[in-house]
């Protein structure tokens, strides 16, 4: 399925998504430098690869230009770009990290990818597209997105990089893929991320209100985060440019969520609507015609399925509190 005894640059592996991928790729035979600063990420999600002789571990963030610099010395084959604080609260309360890691850290790892003449991915989001004015949301489309609002370090540090990306492409010939990540849930997540499935989730599990912005009827389309990393990686082993939208085109209003996530923990929680927040998308719901079709990638796991696991996940790492 994947391409095999390769040397792969993963920055971000410690992360949510990026501990899936380090996993893939060592499954497939390939030798994983994993790259973390854990300000998001956590030493917890790789510590079931600290034992294999084919992966490395390097506390270090993508856009300190010294680290940089030692990593030129090191022949890679691949990198895959997923470094970036994604939670909104994390976001929010900092934006000059978020802008950072996808503007410069992009920058940097770009500068390695020209050197060695090997291919980058860059995960960008969703988020590029906004509170958009299409639905479903094609890669075509532009985007509406408040470029000086509270989440626009991350919405335009996401849609910056991938103009740097194109641009390294277009002027260096540089092998960049994009991909547009849609709202990822699953084991690995942080019980404390403010992202709508843990937080729902943690809430159930300790019989907290169930907190749901507004009325509850914006969308969303959950992807289990084993699809999302085993997308990540067809993308980088397709002739895709992209960008390419990867995510679960399901789509769920966030009350409807809630009801199902209370059955499923079999919680005595009572949903609770607040305020929303500035700039919150109304609806999103990924077209993933272009994956079907060059990248031979859809999503496996039903919700069910997924929230299954998610729980069971959250309640085991709550109990170690």
């Amino acid at each position: 399925m994947f391409c095999m005894d390769k040397k792969v640059l993963v920055a971000g592996g410690a992360g949510f998504i990026g501990s899936y991928v380090c996993k893939y790729l060592l499954e497939s035979g390939n030798n994983v430098l994993c790259v973390d600063n854990l300000s998001t990420g956590s030493k917890r999600n790789i510590d079931p690869f600290l034992t294999n002789k084919n992966f490395k571990f390097l506390k270090a963030d993508v856009i300190d230009n010294s680290f940089i610099e030692t990593l030129f010395a090191s022949k890679l084959d691949k990198i895959y770009h997923l470094a970036s604080p994604a939670s909104v609260t994390h976001i929010m309360e900092y934006p000059v990290e978020a802008a950072l890691a996808n503007s410069l850290g992009t920058k940097n790892l770009l500068g390695i990818a020209k050197e060695q003449n090997i291919p980058i991915l860059f995960a960008s989001s969703s988020e590029a597209y906004g509170d958009p004015r299409q639905h479903p949301q094609k890669e075509s489309y532009w985007g509406n997105v408040n470029s000086v609002g509270v989440r626009s370090g991350y919405d335009e540090g996401k849609r910056f990089g991938e103009a740097l990306c194109m641009a390294y492409h277009r002027e260096y010939d540089v092998k960049v893929k994009i991909i547009r990540i849609f709202n990822t849930y699953g084991p690995n997540s942080n019980v404390t991320d403010s992202r709508v499935v843990p937080q729902l989730v943690r809430q159930a599990i300790l019989g907290e209100p169930l907190t749901v912005h507004g009325d509850g009827k914006q969308t969303r389309s959950f992807c289990f985060v084993s699809d999302m990393a085993k997308g990540i990686i067809a993308m980088m082993e397709s002739s895709q440019v992209g960008p390419v939208n990867i995510g679960n085109p399901d789509e769920h209003t966030i009350v409807d969520l809630a009801k199902k996530i209370t059955i499923m923990t079999n919680s005595s929680s009572k949903i609770q609507y607040v305020k929303r927040p500035k700039d919150d998308p109304s609806k999103r719901k990924p077209d993933i015609t272009l994956a079907k079709e060059k990248l031979f990638w859809e999503p496996k796991v039903s919700l069910k399925d997924g929230l299954t696991e998610t729980i069971g996940y959250f309640r085991q790492m709550l109990k170690q509190k």
